[in-house]
């Protein structure tokens, strides 16, 4: 006889149906997804804080649904369980964050884009929370060495099927494992802003580079934490050659074995001249140093 047999033999009933009960509910529901779901996430309007809540908490204030979407981090149609951004929004900030001018997310790992609100007003945007079948909620991310990451607490995705907009801006708006959701009504990140008069090519390279690169990357402090400065105290283009720079924005790999820095999205239109363009806000901004310690937006 098994020691676990021989303790229920002298265990009364109904303690013998609560081990029962609690191990039925450990093969159901991993300890993973407890955490995941009371694991909180903070909301902020302009630095302050509005509320905390867990995955649980905002699925009780927002209809949950199942949506399949492009997964662009590896390459292939995925299905998640998923509450409604605009929905999550309104119940959290009120009607008035329509108003707001951005939405920065800031993740675990230091990744923090900024997503102009008109984004989600034009497009419909939903916080994944949960794979839709028994698979773990973590995806292998191709463009980062495959590195299996998990997704939790919240995972922004788009209703990208049959949107060629949604499908060429590939992962760049689609942070995970986001923590903190922060309302800003006015520009998130003003001294990553090119010098007054700039020509159009730096304009466009500033947009690419808020769109694809600042999620990671700092100019003069602004920006994501997950990936070095660029422009203070030296920046990148006084110490590495346009062409080899260029290289390293289209692929990366070819420069440094096993990067976690993937390459500009195949998917986007003309990535040459995208590239192109924001090695031309980098020159222009290498002119426009701010020390990070100087800057009030951090």
């Amino acid at each position: 006889m098994t020691p676990v047999a021989s303790l229920l033999m002298h265990t009364p009933r109904v303690v013998q149906y609560l081990f029962l009960f609690a191990g039925f509910l450990a093969l159901a529901f991993p300890a993973t997804a407890f955490s995941e779901n009371s694991a909180k996430v903070e909301f902020k309007k302009e630095s302050k804080a509005v509320k905390t809540l867990s995955v649980n908490d905002l699925r009780a204030l927002a209809r949950e649904r199942s949506l399949e979407v492009f997964e662009a981090h590896e390459r292939r149609n995925r299905v998640y369980r998923v509450l409604p951004a605009r929905a999550v929004f309104d119940e959290v900030f009120g009607k008035d964050w329509k108003k707001a001018r951005e939405v920065v997310f800031t993740s675990l790992d230091g990744y923090q884009p900024s997503i102009p609100v008109k984004k989600f007003l034009d497009h419909d945007a939903y916080f994944a929370f949960a794979d839709e079948g028994a698979a773990p909620f973590t995806l292998t991310n191709r463009l980062q060495n495959n590195e299996v990451v998990p997704l939790g607490p919240l995972y922004l995705i788009w209703n990208n099927i049959g949107s060629k907009e949604l499908l060429e801006a590939g992962a760049s708006d689609m942070p995970y494992q986001i923590k903190t959701i922060e309302l800003r009504m006015k520009e998130a990140f003003p001294n990553m802003i090119p010098p007054s008069g700039s020509p159009e090519q730096v304009q466009r390279g500033f947009e690419h580079f808020r769109k694809h690169c600042a999620a990671c990357h700092t100019i003069n402090g602004d920006g994501g934490g997950k990936a070095p400065e660029l422009n203070y105290p030296k920046s990148i283009v006084e110490y590495i050659k346009s062409e080899y720079l260029k290289r390293w924005i289209l692929a990366p790999q070819t420069i440094r074995y096993n990067t976690m820095m993937p390459g500009l999205g195949e998917e986007i239109a003309n990535r040459e001249q995208v590239a192109a363009e924001i090695i031309a806000y980098l020159k222009a901004m290498s002119r426009a140093k701010q020390a990070p310690s100087e800057n009030p937006s951090r």
